[in-house]
């Protein structure tokens, strides 16, 4: 489902013809070094490619086309080893379509003190050069990223390999295509929106399909299929027939498998990374998709229920920036007022992405009170504990913003037994109370995506490269 790996970023050094051939020479050895010594590291995501020094405003525009042209490239990372006229670096810089990071660094981590003179300050100018080509960047009113530091320090190699991620994200979110089968929940209005809108800011496709040409899909499952299928989750989850007849559970969960198999061919024929549902027309269907959702979730395919497409886009493009680790289509449902127990209960009817279970996942059957179908399979598990951002996308109209928190995880503080479903407690950090305020005051919708690995400083990031309103409650 993810096939990012083949990305790379591109390193280009600033420099001038003022010192001569020597010091050109010095500028590229030193940049091939940081690097070697980046990729050598083993903390960015993505390699990086060095590509040249750039000395003239010819040089610098072809590199940016080019890099515009090549789907390899994910991104341009720039360094000023010296004084870069930064004239050269408008017209390049204007024509550039992929994220820009100025890297603001220096080839020596500290000054040689013993050694240093005016040779050694012309051909290390990095801070001067810095000034000189940040200022053009914010005269073109860039949203270009700024990282600063040593480049061998660990946490400046973490602050750009979480870069290089919301890069990827956001070349990959002129891919997203969202499948949506049905309508919205009829009378719901946070989850409409403007879909061509959606499609020229962040590239996104949300394709309509009538529930007919999934169930197509879905009678379409081999019996071999589902049964092998059947086998592999009966080894890697627990099955809990409870109240059910063996046959009653069997069938239950054979049909989700169905679903899932039917769901998957769809969208990979047709080339979606994405889909949403509505339990208001599941006609020609036994079951409102649950265990089959939630095994596609964990995949790495986005998902909102109720024709929700805007959170089913942005779950799959906050899976590409996490790689899909314990990021995940999210509701919040019911509340604990209690003082020093104020919180959240998230989770949703079935769907709730597994890649949070702190729990062995078990699969159980049991009835749904809407939608009038087939009592539904699903994984009833546990969420985490630990730091999380939750985020939504809602559109005003005249704008989409972006809009999140930072959350404490919390795992419930009892058993909840009568509640068959994912459960995931959390707690605004600034307060149930404040942070609730804050997201009632601005709209945020019902639907989020909640993730324990994306944070709030890359939803900053996404929301630059796209020039999108970004607002984080806490501010």
């Amino acid at each position: 489902m993810f096939n990012t790996e083949n990305y790379k970023f591109w390193f280009i050094t600033g420099s001038q013809f003022l010192y001569g051939p020597e010091v050109l020479d010095k500028v590229e050895a030193d940049a091939k070094d940081i690097v070697d010594k980046l990729n050598e590291s083993g903390n960015l995501p993505y390699p990086v490619e060095f590509k040249l020094v750039a000395t003239t405003s010819e040089n610098i525009a072809g590199v940016m086309k080019e890099a515009n042209y090549d789907d390899s490239v994910a991104g341009v990372i720039t360094w000023m080893h010296t004084f870069s006229p930064a004239k050269n670096w408008i017209r390049g810089t204007q024509l550039l379509q992929k994220p820009l990071l100025h890297f603001a660094t220096q080839y020596l981590e500290e000054l040689p003190y013993d050694d240093i003179d005016f040779d050694y300050m012309n051909a290390n100018q990095s801070a001067h050069g810095d000034r000189e080509y940040a200022f053009i960047n914010a005269r073109l009113q860039l949203n270009n990223k700024i990282v600063y530091g040593h480049w061998a320090d660990k946490d400046v190699q973490d602050k750009i390999g979480k870069w290089m991620d919301v890069a990827v994200a956001y070349n990959e979110s002129f891919k997203i295509k969202v499948a949506a089968f049905a309508d919205k929940m009829r009378n719901v209005a946070v989850t409409d929106g403007d879909k061509i809108e959606a499609q020229i800011k962040f590239g996104w496709r949300v394709d309509y399909w009538a529930m007919g040409d999934l169930v197509e899909a879905v009678n379409a499952v081999s019996d071999e299929d589902i049964d092998a299928k059947y086998e592999e989750l009966q080894k890697e989850y627990d099955f809990v027939v409870g109240d059910n007849t063996p046959e009653k559970f069997e069938h239950s969960v054979k049909y989700q498998i169905r679903e899932y198999f039917g769901l998957k061919h769809f969208m990979d024929e047709h080339g979606y990374t994405a889909f949403t549902d509505n339990f208001e027309d599941l006609y020609g269907l036994e079951q409102l998709p649950g265990l089959a959702s939630q095994l596609l979730m964990a995949e790495g395919y986005g998902f909102a229920g109720e024709g929700d497409w805007k959170t089913a886009a942005l779950d799959r493009l906050m899976k590409i920036i996490s790689h899909n680790k314990h990021t995940v289509f999210m509701e919040d449902y019911t509340l604990d007022l209690r003082k020093g127990h104020e919180a959240i209960l998230g989770s949703h009817m079935l769907e709730v992405d597994p890649t949070i279970a702190s729990d062995k996942p078990r699969v159980e059957v049991h009835p749904l009170d809407i939608g009038d179908k087939a009592d539904p399979a699903r994984l009833v598990f546990t969420g985490m504990e630990g730091d999380a951002v939750d985020a939504t996308l809602a559109d005003y109209g005249d704008e989409f913003k972006l809009m999140s928190y930072d959350v404490t995880g919390n795992k419930p503080e009892a058993e909840m037994p009568h509640l068959p479903v994912a459960k995931q407690l959390w707690t605004p950090k600034q307060g149930l109370r404040d942070g609730s305020v804050g997201w009632l005051t601005l709209g945020g919708g019902h639907h989020t995506v909640l993730s324990f690995d994306v944070d709030a400083e890359q939803l900053s990031d996404l929301s630059k490269m796209f020039g999108l309103t970004y607002v984080d409650i806490k501010d």
